[in-house]
């Protein structure tokens, strides 16, 4: 279900907030042991995802709808965040939460591509055809 742009700003700012926050609320038990260390990568990864959403959305209200996102400073602004986040927590969650969020940026640009593009018509050709003698 799509929302509004505004809305989708509001909700990708508070998600990024509360994400954060709990990341740093549970630093402790999320670095107890491997698998809690790699959930911490995988909340990471969800605040890059939802901190990426965030940017699009303000600078889409800021400059309007044909505004792309580009790899610097956008993804690369989202992308420092949340592993200085996630290596907050522990340096094997930040080093995961690098790769899984390198992974769903490669996952939202196939859905960008396949949403968003549009296929230009194919051009008439206009000319004299030869017969086949």
């Amino acid at each position: 279900m799509a929302v509004a742009t505004k809305t989708s700003l509001i909700l990708a700012t508070i998600s990024c907030l509360l994400l954060f926050s709990s990341m740093q609320i549970w630093k402790n038990w999320l670095a107890l042991s491997n698998q809690q260390t790699l959930l911490g990568g995988l909340l990471g990864s969800f605040l890059f995802s939802f901190t990426l959403t965030a940017i699009g959305n303000f600078e889409t209200l800021l400059f309007g709808k044909s505004y792309n996102l580009g790899l610097f400073p956008e993804v690369f602004l989202a992308l420092v965040v949340s592993v200085s986040a996630a290596a907050s927590v522990h340096r094997v969650a930040g080093t995961s939460c690098l790769l899984l969020s390198l992974l769903a940026l490669l996952y939202i640009n196939k859905y960008s591509q396949k949403v968003y593009t549009q296929v230009a018509p194919m051009p008439a050709l206009i000319g004299k055809r030869k017969k086949n003698s």
